[in-house]
């Protein structure tokens, strides 16, 4: 069988998870198209290994080192396509960076994904978790994307509908492992209303005229209060947001607000999503800091890894903010990050 381009042995996986943690992939290539993966799996096959698809590692822990293949998804390109008057579809390369993608979008006056500027991470990645920030989700602007099938080796386009996107959620989430992400096509508008209701934003723009604004407007102002409210995983090792905001029936919200009236959500019709930060600040965390890891002090929903905390340390800390949650409100939070990984120690 043909080997993928490079197969190297126990490869550091720090600078490739925005959490820094120290793991090791027992093997480790580089995939720049299709056929790289392809070759690149059935090297995997044969040397009867599993194989984690790795793209910015911006939502994983490693709770140890990764004993089979990690391929980190290289595939660029930017595209623009079916360009008419008001909108445009532009295809990218699951290895793009997705903030470059944002800004270059935003740059060409193309309206949609301006509000997701400075999520961490690669192209390839945002519709695994659905990504969403300010008003808006990947799912508002997605066509299709393109991606191999593990189970039967062919390679599929899926649309948007056969995706099943919900609240940081998709099928890749539900059948994980069983699609690698190659591209994405998003169709964005020159013309489209930007969204600007989240309080932040409004604020920003409290004395600008918005019909005058523009799509790089709005990236520079979500860059701001992003900056002003979330640690650069550069300089602070973190994952971003480490817990959804948990959905609860209607009835348990209004029953929980009636005890604690300055509780923080977003109540619908028959159910109400729960601000996760305000119950982790509430139960004492936000700021907490041990020796190697701890919670961000201006954002509770942020752990971060202060001095060469191991995976097991962050997955630790977790569990212990999900039990004081769950003993105080009755909420059982869920992480976004998933975990890979696990205690073997190289041989």
């Amino acid at each position: 069988m043909t080997a993928p381009p490079t197969v190297e042995d126990w490869v550091s996986l720090r600078d490739r998870n925005s959490l820094g943690i120290a793991a090791s992939a027992r093997y480790f290539a580089r995939v720049r198209s299709t056929d790289d993966i392809r070759r690149a799996l059935a090297w995997a096959a044969d040397h009867k290994v599993e194989a984690l698809i790795l793209g910015g590692g911006s939502n994983l822990v490693f709770a140890g080192d990764y004993q089979g293949l990690v391929l980190q998804v290289a595939v660029n390109g930017r595209r623009w396509q079916e360009i008419d008057r008001d909108e445009a579809t532009l295809e990218l390369g699951a290895g793009e960076s997705w903030h470059d993608c944002v800004i270059y979008a935003a740059s060409a006056g193309y309206r949609g994904i301006e509000n997701l500027a400075l999520i961490p991470g690669t192209v390839g990645a945002a519709p695994v978790q659905n990504i969403g920030a300010y008003g808006t989700e990947l799912a508002d602007t997605l066509v299709d994307l393109t991606a191999l099938d593990r189970t039967t080796g062919d390679e599929v386009r899926l649309s948007r509908g056969q995706c099943r996107f919900g609240y940081r959620d998709s099928v890749f989430k539900h059948q994980p492992g069983r699609y690698v992400i190659t591209s994405v096509r998003l169709r964005l508008s020159r013309t489209r209303a930007l969204q600007l209701d989240y309080r932040d934003l409004a604020d920003y723009f409290s004395n600008r005229d918005a019909s005058r604004l523009t799509p790089s407007d709005v990236a520079r102002a979500v860059m701001s209060v992003r900056r002003r409210k979330l640690p650069d995983p550069a300089q602070i090792p973190n994952v971003g947001s480490f817990f959804k905001n948990p959905v609860i029936a209607l009835a348990d919200w209004e029953s929980l607000k009636q005890r604690y009236p300055e509780m923080a959500g977003y109540p619908g019709t028959e159910s109400a999503k729960v601000a996760a930060a305000w119950l982790i600040d509430q139960c004492g965390w936000k700021g907490y800091r041990d020796e190697r890891v701890g919670v961000h002090n201006r954002q509770a929903l942020v752990l971060v890894n202060h001095s060469e905390g191991s995976g097991q340390d962050i997955l630790n800390l977790a569990r212990r903010i999900r039990e004081d949650v769950f003993s105080r409100f009755g909420i059982e939070l869920e992480m976004e990050p998933g975990i890979v990984g696990g205690p073997e120690k190289r041989c």
